[in-house]
């Protein structure tokens, strides 16, 4: 009986490791005729955070299209809000990550974007939202 317990912890153990350093998943092609930037999310909310605190989030962005998907710009609505998109082609079927920091030396709550312009042929941009509340 110890044995089937010690099993079952090890290998509730190895899945939940292997989960946490998993890369996504390969990127289902949705579209036709051209490239399709995808976000796994269009949104983060920050909740409750205290002043001076870690401020970074990720959205991880998929090509669903069928042409090489190529990121030329990433812009924050405000200073306060700074991204980081990598401009390497994204293969049909790949991703990649945004990084985004909001400076949480700003009391209050916030609301802030980050426009993600891109080669689509209909759909040229796209706008990832963040939104929080810094406290003292």
């Amino acid at each position: 009986m110890k044995k089937a317990i010690y099993l079952f912890a090890f290998f509730a153990l190895a899945m939940t490791t292997t989960e946490a350093f998993a890369q996504p998943a390969k990127a289902k092609i949705t579209t036709v005729g051209g490239p399709m930037l995808s976000p796994d999310k269009t949104e983060h909310n920050f909740g409750t955070i205290k002043k001076a605190s870690d401020g970074n989030c990720v959205f991880t962005v998929y090509n669903t299209g069928d042409q090489p998907l190529e990121i030329s710009n990433c812009q924050g609505s405000c200073g306060c809000t700074t991204p980081q998109c990598d401009k390497n082609a994204i293969a049909p079927g790949g991703f990649t990550e945004i990084k985004v920091h909001y400076d949480t030396m700003r009391i209050g709550p916030f609301t802030k974007t980050v426009t993600v312009m891109w080669n689509g042929a209909d759909v040229k941009s796209t706008v990832l939202t963040i939104k929080g509340e810094v406290i003292e």
